[in-house]
């Protein structure tokens, strides 16, 4: 099958590690089954595994992608992306199928059949495939971790980012106020047209203080999101996409009594919580593009340079 691989990773230049080519396509172990893949969609992590952060020698060559969209059995799927190990726990530092060596950036892969969901009739491929990764870690920051409710004001930083665009999404169709920020006015504007009730440069001083933060962006915007925040309201970070360290005005954490909460990924019952809300609610993903496997180098290369608004999708062939 023809795939999109790391057999070398490169620290420096994730982007040179990466190649296109045919492997053996993988063996379902008992209880498993083969998807055939109809889309996938892209996420920094398949960067970390370029760059060979995680990444067992033993394990290369590695196939790429966390997100499949697909047919088993003629059944229209999605695939909840996280191992079970045990079965059906999800506990912090749970594994990624790619990280065990079953990637999604290929004509098919192998998983759980217990991580199949029936993909929502409304949405394309390349949609559906969207949900796994970025769309179940919005969710659980804003459902389970922060506990949203309507008529709340919720501060996304950096529109444009996978998870970014889905909190504001679906932090809008749960009934919040939704506030964004990104250095690109064309973002902003964009954030504006998808339902965003004011959208923001960097740092800008708020019309109104958020009970909820979602903060993806890191270093750059850590100190705005604590200040943005309404005294006992709620951060929830999932990654540093500027960069992971951070200084903290402790005084202001305690003095407001503010919760700053963790958050990575979802599990199974939250996945199938997130694709009956999009059911029923009409929201979906933001697809910035398409491409095919040969266009995944350049689909990497937009999304490191920060290019996007939504999520990069591939369709393998």
């Amino acid at each position: 099958m023809r795939a999109a691989y790391v057999a070398r990773p490169d620290r420096d230049d994730p982007l040179a590690a990466l190649e296109i080519g045919h492997l053996e396509p993988p063996t379902a172990p008992e209880g498993w089954v083969e998807v055939e893949v109809r889309a996938t969609s892209l996420n920094m992590h398949d960067v970390w595994l370029l760059r060979g952060a995680g990444v067992r020698p033993k394990a290369l060559p590695l196939v790429l992608g966390s997100d499949a969209a697909g047919v088993v059995d003629g059944r229209e799927v999605v695939v909840h992306p996280v191992a079970p190990d045990p079965p059906g726990t999800f506990a912090p530092g749970a594994t990624l199928l790619c990280d065990a060596g079953f990637g999604t950036l290929a004509g098919r892969t192998c998983v759980p059949e217990g991580n199949l969901v029936d993909k929502p009739a409304g949405l394309t491929w390349e949609q559906a495939a969207c949900l796994p990764t970025a769309w179940l870690t919005a969710w659980r920051m804003l459902v389970t971790q922060a506990r949203v409710e309507p008529g709340q004001v919720v501060l996304v930083q950096g529109a444009g980012g996978g998870v970014a665009t889905a909190a504001a999404t679906l932090a809008t169709g749960l009934g919040c106020r939704v506030h964004v920020t990104s250095r690109s006015e064309e973002k902003r504007a964009r954030a504006v047209e998808f339902g965003a009730a004011g959208a923001w440069p960097p740092g800008a001083r708020l019309p109104e203080l958020a009970d909820v933060v979602i903060e993806s962006v890191g270093a750059a915007t850590w100190e705005h999101s604590l200040r943005a925040v309404r005294p006992a309201g709620t951060v929830v970070v999932c990654g540093g996409a500027s960069g992971m360290v951070v200084e903290t005005d402790l005084a202001r954490v305690f003095a407001r009594q503010l919760r700053i909460i963790g958050s990575s990924m979802g599990s199974i019952e939250e996945m199938r919580a997130l694709v009956d809300f999009v059911e029923s609610s009409g929201v979906g993903p933001v697809v910035d593009s398409t491409s095919d496997l040969d266009g995944v180098a350049a689909a990497y290369d937009r999304m490191l340079r920060g290019d996007a608004y939504g999520k990069l999708c591939v369709v393998p062939s």
